[in-house]
């Protein structure tokens, strides 16, 4: 701001033009404001256009499904309710996903590289990952890519460049390991790299965040708990889905997939994820449903009561919709601690 005054001062000292000391005055206000507005615009390009957004709004991402579990788009602000501890609140801010114009996506995909996986689905799951970040690429997409076992290894951060994403799913195929199989550690590891690096809002739009787990959904070994992580993913705004591959399936003599640790947690569940399994012919349908999720939801936010503001108490909050038609949030409440 020094630097703006000294260069108004400049601009008076200097001019070419001789206006009376009055008029300067009046004119030097309206050099200000245009002065601090290309400056201001010039650090928005240096940053990348990476807005940083800090408000008293709440956000809620919801998505809404219709009888027969396929996501539902276009709906508008007025078709939604919103309840703070059961009273009725006005819904402040709404914005659907959408193409080009619509919210970023942050996704970080979490693979587990245990040994369960074969080289087969390794090479399918390859495929169907590169065709699923190239469909998304018009979402104004960021992708990270992560392996876990006993440890867990940022393979890449960040990206929306195509030849570095087609790199680390390469290098899955070679990461094969052994050991545990640490898959909360490596959704809390998940998490934390989309606070750190992802943004959290580009161009005054929020961020969708996910996690998606590739996994037998069977964790072993692990040092943080199934809670701690619903807790952090709540706070970070963040839904954890889980795609289970066939070798990974337990399956009953009804075909229906056993309940998996994973899911039983309520990490999914609470986080408003959920399970994908694969088929053993291809990867690809999979895949496409779970963009459809990820790219057809919406965020809610109101502005909390002020007596809630700061108290450091959980706040109920839920989120209705029209008859027929049903709705998944990524959390059930929300908390600011003072």
């Amino acid at each position: 701001m020094k630097a703006v005054l000294n260069i108004g001062q400049n601009i008076i000292q200097n001019s070419i033009f001789t206006f009376p000391e009055y008029l300067w005055r009046k004119i030097f206000p309206l050099i200000f404001i245009l002065l601090v507005g290309l400056i201001s615009a010039a650090d928005a390009q240096d940053s990348d256009e990476v807005i940083r957004v800090n408000t008293e709004l709440v956000p809620f991402e919801v998505t809404v499904t219709d009888g027969d579990d396929k996501p539902v788009r276009g709906l508008q602000m007025q078709d939604f309710k919103l309840y703070e501890d059961g009273i009725e609140r006005p819904i402040e801010f709404f914005e659907p996903i959408k193409k080009d114009t619509g919210r970023p996506l942050a996704i970080v995909f979490a693979l587990d590289v245990s040994g369960s996986v074969t080289i087969e689905e390794l090479t399918k799951l390859k495929l169907a990952m590169q065709n699923f970040t190239a469909n998304l690429s018009d979402y104004n997409s960021y992708f990270a890519v992560m392996t876990f076992a006993t440890d867990v290894k940022t393979v890449l951060s960040f990206t929306n460049r195509p030849d570095k994403l087609e790199k680390s799913f390469e290098k899955l195929i070679r990461d094969q390991d052994g050991g545990s199989t640490h898959a909360y550690d490596a959704t809390d590891d998940a998490i934390r790299l989309l606070k750190r690096k992802s943004p959290s809002s580009i161009k005054n739009k929020l961020a969708r965040r996910a996690v998606i787990l590739i996994t037998d959904g069977f964790p072993v070994g692990d040092t943080v708990s199934p809670k701690t992580v619903i807790e952090r993913a709540n706070e970070a705004e963040t839904s954890v889905y889980s795609v289970i591959l066939p070798s990974y399936s337990r399956m009953q003599r009804d075909k229906k997939p056993l309940l998996t640790l994973l899911e039983a947690s309520g990490l999914l569940e609470k986080t408003g994820g959920r399970s994908f399994y694969a088929n053993e012919r291809n990867f690809d349908t999979l895949f496409k449903s779970l963009a459809e999720e990820i790219t057809s939801s919406y965020v809610v936010a109101f502005y909390p009561k002020p007596e809630n503001r700061g108290d450091g108490k959980a706040h109920r909050v839920r989120i209705e919709v029209p008859k027929g038609f049903k709705i998944k949030q990524n959390r059930d409440s929300y908390e600011i601690k003072q």
